[in-house]
C-alpha cells in the first residue's frame, strides 16, 4: 500500500514537471520609460500599471502561458521584436499603415485621443491657426510626432523627446509652448504639482487616419500561432468582464474598443 501511495505521489511529480515543461512562455516587451498610467514602476521598482494588469490578465485567459516581461527604449522596440529578443509588444502602441508594412498587430484593445496642453497663461487650442509660431514637444516615433510634422510643420516649431517625462519637463519649465501626448498620459501628467501652471488646451478628435486605430499588441508578422492567442485572449477579457474592470480601475472614462468578431 506504501508502495503504491509513493508511485502514485510520483507519477503526480512527473505530471506536474511535464506541464512545467510544456508550459509556453510569452515574452512581452514594454517601454523602460515610465508611461503612467499605463506603465510605470512603483517604489519598489516594480512595474505596474493598466497595460501590465492587461498583460498580466492577457496570459491568464491563454490555456498553459507563462509570463515573462522585458523592457526596451520607445525606438528600439520594433527592432528587438523583429531580432526576436521578446515575442509581443504592449507599450501603447498605435495600429497604423506604415508599422504594419513591418509588424503584424492583434485587435485593438484600447483607444483614447491625443491632447494638447500648455501654460494657463496662454490662450490657444487644437486649431492650427491658434498654434502659429507655437514650440510643441512630442516623444520621437509617435503618432503625435507624425501628425505635428504632417499637418503643423509650416505653422509650428516642433521638438521631439526621447521619452514623455522630458517632453512634460520642458513644459513644466517653459521651454515649451505645448506638449501633445495621449490623454490619459496628459490627464495624469496634470494632476502632478510640476504641472499647476498647465491645463488642457484641447483634445484632437478621432477619426483621422493618422491617429491609427487604436493601441495594438505588437507581433512578428510570421507567429501565426501567436497572434490567434493573443486576440482569442482579448476577446475573452471583453467577454467576461476583465476588461471592464481594469478599465474602471485607472479611468473615469471608456477606452476600451470591444472586438466586433
Amino acid at each position: 500500500m506504501l508502495r503504491l501511495a509513493k508511485f502514485a505521489a510520483a507519477m503526480v511529480l512527473l505530471g506536474l514537471a511535464a506541464t512545467q515543461a510544456n508550459a509556453e512562455t510569452i515574452r512581452f516587451a514594454v517601454t523602460s520609460e515610465p508611461y503612467a498610467p499605463f506603465t510605470y514602476k512603483n517604489p519598489a521598482g516594480k512595474w505596474v500599471g493598466f497595460e501590465i494588469d492587461f498583460i498580466n490578465a492577457l496570459v491568464a485567459h491563454i490555456p498553459g502561458a507563462k509570463l515573462e516581461l522585458k523592457e526596451t527604449a520607445w525606438d528600439g522596440l520594433i527592432p528587438a521584436l523583429q531580432a526576436k529578443k521578446f515575442d509581443a509588444i504592449v507599450a501603447s502602441m498605435s495600429i497604423t499603415d506604415e508599422r504594419e508594412k513591418v509588424i503584424a498587430f492583434s485587435l485593438p484593445y484600447y483607444q483614447t485621443p491625443a491632447s494638447l496642453i500648455g501654460p494657463k497663461d496662454q490662450k490657444f487650442s487644437t486649431d492650427s491657426a491658434s498654434l502659429k509660431g507655437k514650440t510643441i514637444g512630442v516623444q520621437t516615433a509617435t503618432i503625435h510626432a507624425n501628425y505635428v510634422e504632417k499637418t503643423l510643420k509650416d505653422v509650428v516649431t516642433l521638438k521631439l523627446y526621447n521619452t514623455q517625462d522630458e517632453a512634460n519637463a520642458d513644459l513644466a519649465a517653459g521651454r515649451l509652448d505645448a506638449v501633445i501626448a495621449d490623454a490619459p498620459v496628459l490627464d495624469e501628467f496634470l494632476k502632478g504639482d510640476s504641472a499647476k501652471n498647465l491645463e488642457l488646451k484641447g483634445t484632437f478628435p478621432l477619426g483621422d487616419p493618422m491617429w491609427g486605430n487604436g493601441a495594438g499588441v505588437g507581433m512578428r508578422k510570421g507567429d501565426t500561432k501567436l497572434i490567434k492567442q493573443i486576440n482569442d485572449g482579448i476577446r475573452a477579457l471583453y467577454k467576461d468582464g476583465t476588461f471592464a474592470k481594469m478599465e474602471k480601475k485607472y479611468f473615469t472614462y471608456e477606452i476600451g474598443t470591444p472586438p466586433k468578431d
